[in-house]
């Protein structure tokens, strides 16, 4: 006895379904089928990269949002610096990766061992990382030390363990006299005092220390 054909007759019979039309049926029917196991794998992979994108998002969300801050800088019950920002937004706390940003501006004030200012620094951001603590000053930074020279760039990075400021953005340095000297990039100390810039150019006022250059 052939059950498969016996089957197949009886389940035609129930539908009124021609062979060949049972056969698409079958056919198409898994194909549907495969194509709403594939839109639903798709649209959980996507569910849960959604979820995942959120997830991040949430871990980026800052954990202390404080206004109005003065951080001071000190060794040895001396103080070597004070920061002033409006706003400080801290992420990460108590981790390797803790960070802090400063979206609305920062002000560095660097003392010498009198506590005279030996150099101040503003920019329209910064951002300080913990785990080196290097401050990435950026967007309109300008610096003056207690000559009266002004350094301008785009970006200044301050390492304050071992004190140095570099940039590798073009740098404009206005001395005192007059001078206008342009480059690229910086490397000085926190005093801002001596300096050197690669690929040097500009006005130079012949009275000028040129030995700075």
């Amino acid at each position: 006895m052939m059950f498969g054909l016996q089957n197949t007759d009886l389940i035609n019979q129930v539908l009124n379904i021609p062979h060949k039309a049972a056969r698409n049926f079958f056919r198409y029917g898994l194909s549907v089928f495969g194509c709403i196991v594939l839109l639903t794998s798709v649209g959980c992979e996507n569910s849960l990269k959604q979820i995942q994108e959120i997830s991040a998002k949430e871990l980026e969300k800052p954990v202390e949002r404080t206004i109005g801050v003065d951080v001071i800088y000190s060794d040895s019950a001396r103080v070597k610096a004070r920061m002033s920002t409006p706003i400080l937004l801290q992420y990460n706390t108590g981790t390797p990766k803790a960070y802090s940003e400063m979206p609305n501006g920062v002000k560095v004030i660097v003392f010498d061992k009198s506590m005279q200012p030996n150099s101040t620094i503003t920019s329209e951001y910064a951002i300080t990382k913990e785990d080196n603590k290097v401050i990435e000053l950026r967007r309109n930074v300008v610096a003056k030390n207690d000559k009266g020279d002004v350094f301008k760039s785009e970006e200044l990075i301050w390492n304050q363990l071992t004190g140095k400021v570099t940039s590798s953005k073009p740098v404009t340095i206005t001395s005192a006299d007059g001078s206008v000297i342009y480059g690229n990039g910086l490397e000085t100390n926190q005093k801002f005092d001596p300096w050197t810039i690669p690929n040097t150019t500009g006005k130079i006022n012949m009275s000028s220390n040129l030995s700075q250059q």
